[in-house]
């Protein structure tokens, strides 16, 4: 396997980001039970967040080895007795390997194929299995800053939905953050920074946020800054 080295910075910087990590996990809980992969783990951020009561076996997937090695210390310190990391991609999988729920959170617009990636990764979910896919809204928005941290792509609804295969039927296609929009928006024409700081984070995660969680549901979750997919194997 070659070795993958992640190029963006951004991973510690969002972690903090309680508010919008809870936000994350309020909608996307219910959908995650039994055996459950997740793709790109990062440095375990996720991981903490959406481990629970019904998950019976966690396998976090990393290629980047600092990452791993990161990863494997915020699984010791969770002392998730049932989660395990390994350094690589989903070619580390045997077809033995079968999941209830697979997670691609911020992470399938960093793989150039990603029709083949889910079309691969759909020989280990399970029928009737959860796949669950989150990634940054919009390629009208896409900036300096995806490009710094390995971004191929945003997506739309659209643009997502025609990375799924047949055997995929979508339950939730929706958007988050409708005022994060306005914010990502706000960048690109205005400050045209290529990362935001910490303050920054910090006040878009504490204010904004809030509202977004507020107003999103108000508007049938039709306009925001991410976009969420649920599908089941059919």
């Amino acid at each position: 396997m070659n070795e993958f080295k992640y190029i963006g910075t951004e991973l510690e910087l969002f972690a903090e980001a309680k508010n919008w990590k809870n936000y994350i996990r309020a909608y996307l809980v219910k959908y995650i039970k039994g055996s459950i992969l997740e793709v790109g783990a990062g440095i375990g951020s996720n991981t903490g967040l959406l481990h629970n009561y019904q998950c019976q076996k966690w396998l976090c997937l990393e290629p980047d080895r600092k990452l791993f090695e990161s990863l494997q210390i915020t699984i010791n310190n969770l002392s998730f007795t049932n989660c395990e990391a390994q350094n690589g991609t989903i070619e580390l999988l045997t077809n033995s390997q079968e999941f209830d729920a697979i997670l691609y959170l911020d992470v399938l617009e960093h793989i150039l194929d990603d029709k083949q990636e889910v079309i691969q990764v759909m020989q280990n979910l399970k029928l009737g299995g959860n796949l669950i896919i989150l990634c940054p809204a919009h390629q009208w928005l896409f900036s300096p800053f995806d490009t710094a941290v390995g971004h191929y792509r945003r997506y739309d609804k659209a643009s997502l939905q025609a990375v799924m295969p047949q055997n995929i039927q979508i339950i939730e296609l929706v958007y988050l953050d409708c005022i994060g929009l306005l914010v990502n928006l706000g960048n690109r024409l205005l400050l045209k920074q290529s990362k935001p700081n910490s303050t920054q984070i910090k006040i878009w995660d504490k204010f904004m946020v809030s509202l977004s969680r507020f107003i999103d549901p108000l508007i049938g979750y039709r306009v925001g800054k991410t976009v969420i997919l649920i599908g089941k194997k059919i």
